[in-house]
């Protein structure tokens, strides 16, 4: 049984940040992805990508299924472009099978389509430093 997603990019670049989320936490990538620019930067997999290859990163991570909380801090907008610092959240499953949890914040940047709806031009989550 197939789970409807509300994936409906928005004229609010706060509200955008749950439709992100939902799309994350379904664990499809292709869908995922499609909240991004085609030339949109994401660095969700640790290392810059866009185009084909920012997809196949995505969607490769997305199937171990990790699972994303997180809330917007700040927005800056102008004109056609915002910048929203988000506090992040994650579970993954480690190397070693056990899960594990990441802290951080992330820096996006959203642009404003011809439609008037924000869509992800750069993706960039930084994890908080952990002391070993």
């Amino acid at each position: 049984m197939s789970e409807t997603l509300d994936l409906t990019l928005t004229d609010d670049p706060d509200q955008q940040n749950d439709v992100f989320v939902a799309a994350f936490n379904s664990g499809q990538g292709a869908i995922f992805d499609q909240l991004y620019r085609a030339d949109a930067i994401s660095n969700l997999t640790g290392t810059p990508r866009t185009g084909a290859d920012r997809t196949k990163s995505i969607t490769e991570f997305l199937a171990t299924e990790p699972k994303l909380n997180s809330k917007v801090l700040r927005t800056f907008s102008t004109g056609d472009t915002s910048l929203l610092i988000v506090e992040f959240h994650l579970e993954v499953t480690g190397e070693d099978g056990k899960p594990q949890k990441i802290d951080g914040t992330c820096t996006d940047v959203l642009v404003r389509g011809e439609d008037g709806k924000w869509i992800m031009a750069v993706d960039r989550p930084v994890a908080d430093e952990t002391s070993a």
